[in-house]
Order: structure tokens, then C-alpha cells, then sequence
């Protein structure tokens, strides 16, 4: 939600404008944190149009890895905050880019500082982002601190671009082997059943469920359309809804192939960022919090969000996490190692770094194997069409010869 303000910095001078939070409280939490005195705030009604303008502006990943670069490269040469993002704002191609740049110039120019304009936009630049400028202003190292997202965001890139990589070919014979399927029971197989129904001879059981799922299709297509729709729909409802969440993500790491990738992928995660926000200065227990929602799974978000309730009653981060078998006991040993020698940090960046290398290894075995499975998948379909709809035809052939 977003929620207008005015409110005094520590100067006694008046400020103005707008902060992004789920709710009222946090919003204000966010703007006391940035030493703002809140002299009234209420929330903004939602706009339709601004909706669909960030839909269809959204800003990339690549995108944003460009925008830390670029901006730790000015800020580290000693150029200004507002003229650095005005640079920038005249290079960048991407609109919805450019209209986030126009805001953060309107908030450091509003007297806002440079994480509290940036959390204005949580959907560009997320918790450990906005956290690590916000430590950075504090210690006065705000180059050190872009630039260090910046060298993370580029691995975290890096892996994306192989996961996706990994699943767009897969994906896109699967959608076009739907694509002819739907065009072969509406056009094509219509005819060859009109054949099949003109024989006496026993047909085989494949070749009755065809005859009989065409025929259906071939008037009721529209409702199997509508059925496959619908159930994607609701599946998608489900999967989005708290408890679908939970399952559908319990669900994923236990897959038989797809499970152990998925599950280094977390743990790269889950290292990669705690090990960014406790270099950076973040509080522990604020760092666990913050990593719980950018692992982007709800079981491992559950099991670190108990993590940081028990680390804030005196437990260790590795004691609370070997209770949980989601975490390898590697990981746990390498972060009781890590808390005992005062090096978490250190320790964690080598564990992203080998859990990386691991996906890596995986994701390219895995892109070697998928070819075989599909062209088995597709096989089996060219298979099922023949014993059900080729070969009573050709032996109807046969026979009459």
C-alpha cells in the first residue's frame, strides 16, 4: 500500500511525500527508522491505470543489475546522489526504470534519504537491497555498499539465466506439442475416425478411447479448453494462497530430479544473502528475518523465521537450523564454524559459492538429460496415435489387399 505523508526531519523542517509498506504500522516503522517526525499520514486510494502501467513497465533484473553498477561506479567517484541518478535517468532505456529513477530524484531532492526513497518501490528493489543503502548511509559507505550488490546481483543473475535457460526449451516443445495435439483432434483425426468406424473388426481398446475422446473433443472442444483453463486457474489460486504455498513449495524440494537442484538453489540463496546483509552491518536477527522472505520459498521462510525467534531467545543459527533436515548438515556444521570464529560472513559467501557451483553442474546435466525424456514423450505420443489410429487402418489396408 502506499501511504502520503508530512513530517519533520531531525532539523525541525517540514517533509512530504509517499512510502511503500503491507501496513500502516511498518510504513511508519520506515519512516521513524530514516529519523522522520510524523505529523500525518494516510494511505492513498488505489489507481486502476498506474496498475496496469506497471505491468506493462516492469523493471528487469538485468535491468536493475545495470541501474547498481552504474550508480556505484558514480557515487564511488564522488559524484552527488541526485546528479548521479539524473546521469543515469538520461541513459537508461528502460520506462519503467526511468519513471523508478524520476521518483528516487524526487525523494532525495524532498529531503528523503536514498533507502527510504528506494523502499518506496519494494517490487524493484526488495529487503536486502534497500537494507544494505540504509547501512550504508549510516556508516557512510554507500558506494561500498552499491557496489557489493551489485557484485552480488550479478551472480544472482548469473544463475538465473542458467535456470531459465534450462527450462525454456523443455518448456516450449511441451507447449507446442499441446498446440498440435489440440489442432490434430479438432482437423485431422476427425476424418481418419470416420474410417475406423466403417470397419467390422474388433478395434482395440486404444483405438475405442481415441475414436471416442474425438469425437467428444470434435464437438465439445470448447469445454475441454474451457476445463484445461479452468483448472490451471484454480490450481494457480491454490498454489498462491498461504496454505497452497506451503504445499506446492514442501512439494517442489521433494521432486526426484528437479527436488535436489531446487534445494541447492535455496541454500545458494539463503548464503548468498545472509552473507551480503552481515557484511554489510545488519543485525542478526534482522538479517535472518530479512533473508526468510528472499529465499522465496514458505517452508524454508517458516524454518527461518523460527530461526530468528530462537536466535532471539539466546540459541545459535546453527543449533536452530540442524533441527530442520530441509538443511544439509553441512550447512550447519559450515555456519557453526562460521559463528564460533566470529567469520559467518566469510564462511557463508564459500558455501553460496560451492552450492552455486553445484547448480551449475546440476542444471547442466540436467539441460543434457531433458532432450532424451522429451523425445521419449514425444515417442510415446506418436506411439499411442499409431497403435490407436494407424495400424487398424493399415491392417484394414492389408486385409482388402
Amino acid at each position: 500500500m502506499k501511504f502520503n505523508y508530512q513530517a519533520r526531519d531531525q532539523k525541525g523542517e517540514l517533509k512530504k511525500g509517499f512510502v511503500v509498506a503491507d501496513t500502516s504500522a511498518k510504513a511508519e516503522q520506515l519512516l521513524t527508522n530514516n529519523g522522520l517526525i510524523i505529523i500525518s499520514m494516510a494511505v492513498e486510494k488505489e489507481n486502476i491505470l498506474s496498475k496496469f502501467d506497471t505491468l506493462f513497465h516492469r523493471v528487469s533484473y538485468k535491468d536493475l543489475v545495470i541501474f547498481s553498477r552504474q550508480l556505484a561506479t558514480l557515487v564511488a567517484a564522488r559524484v552527488p546522489i541526485i546528479q548521479g541518478l539524473r546521469i543515469l535517468q538520461a541513459q537508461v532505456s528502460s520506462k519503467g526504470l526511468v519513471s523508478v529513477i524520476q521518483n528516487l530524484i524526487a525523494g532525495v531532492e524532498g529531503g528523503q534519504s536514498l533507502s527510504l526513497a528506494m523502499s518506496r518501490h519494494p517490487e524493484v528493489f526488495g529487503n536486502v537491497y534497500i537494507s544494505l543503502v540504509k547501512s550504508g548511509e549510516a556508516a557512510g559507505t554507500v558506494s561500498d555498499s552499491l557496489n557489493y550488490l551489485a557484485d552480488q546481483l550479478e551472480k544472482d543473475y548469473d544463475l538465473r539465466s542458467k535456470v531459465k535457460a534450462a527450462v525454456t526449451y523443455p518448456g516450449f516443445v511441451m507447449s507446442a506439442l499441446l498446440v498440435v495435439g489440440v489442432l490434430m483432434f479438432k482437423f485431422v483425426l476427425p476424418s481418419l475416425v470416420e474410417v475406423l468406424k466403417e470397419q467390422e473388426a474388433e478395434l482395440p481398446i486404444i483405438s475405442k478411447w481415441l475414436i471416442a475422446f474425438t469425437d467428444f473433443f470434435d464437438v465439445y472442444w470448447w469445454v475441454v479448453l474451457l476445463i484445461m483453463f479452468g483448472t490451471a486457474l484454480l490450481v494457480r489460486w491454490y498454489v498462491v494462497s498461504p496454505a497452497g504455498r506451503l504445499m506446492w513449495d514442501g512439494l517442489k524440494v521433494k521432486l526426484p530430479v528437479l527436488g535436489p537442484v531446487l534445494k541447492k538453489i535455496y541454500m545458494a540463496r539463503f548464503a548468498r544473502n545472509l552473507s551480503t546483509l552481515v557484511a554489510g552491518g545488519i543485525p542478526i536477527i534482522q538479517a535472518i528475518r530479512i533473508v526468510a522472505d528472499v529465499v522465496n520459498n514458505a517452508v524454508y521462510r517458516e524454518i527461518l523465521l523460527i530461526t530468528a525467534e530462537q536466535v532471539t531467545n539466546g540459541k545459535s543459527i546453527s543449533d536452530s537450523l540442524s533441527k530442520f533436515e530441509e538443511f544439509p548438515p553441512m550447512v550447519t556444521q559450515m555456519v557453526r564454524v562460521g559463528e564460533q570464529t566470529a567469520e559467518l560472513d566469510t564462511i557463508l559467501t564459500k558455501l553460496a559459492g560451492f552450492y552455486e557451483r553445484e547448480v551449475d553442474a546440476q542444471i547442466s546435466t540436467l539441460s543434457s538429460l531433458l532432450e532424451p525424456i522429451i523425445m521419449v514423450i514425444l515417442g510415446c505420443a506418436v506411439g499411442l496415435l499409431v497403435a490407436g489410429v494407424l495400424l487398424p487402418i493399415y491392417n484394414l489396408a492389408s486385409s482388402v489387399g
